[in-house]
């Protein structure tokens, strides 16, 4: 069955993938280019962990984290000049904020009692 937490979890992978995959389609720097990947397949990475179950209960914190890092990214990177590398940082990066938030145990069991009610 494919429930909430499941959506959510494949919802990581996609945009994990996007991330990693738009400096083929977005103007970038080397800053750009790496920051995007590399955060781009861990985020993709931790999705596909929670779709296995095989994500340790800090799994959600983790794609937080990660969300975080790929939101302020441009800043600490110094790609804020290329505004599609940017804007894919940006909106990629809050998603995945709010996907790991969901993510966490104390949120998904919330939500996972109410809708079984």
């Amino acid at each position: 069955m494919f429930t909430v937490s499941r959506a959510q979890d494949a919802v990581a992978v996609v945009l994990g993938a996007v991330a990693a995959l738009s400096p083929i389609w977005v103007a970038h720097s080397n800053h750009a280019l790496w920051s995007l990947v590399v955060l781009g397949v861990l985020i993709a990475l931790t999705g596909l962990a929670q779709v296995a179950k095989r994500a340790p209960s800090w799994n959600g914190y983790a794609q937080g984290v990660l969300g975080i890092l790929l939101f302020i990214s441009p800043w600490v990177m110094d790609f804020r000049g290329f505004s599609g590398a940017s804007w894919v940082a940006w909106i990629v990066g809050a998603l995945t904020l709010v996907v790991g938030l969901a993510s966490m145990p104390e949120v998904s069991g919330r939500v996972n009692g109410v809708l079984h009610h």
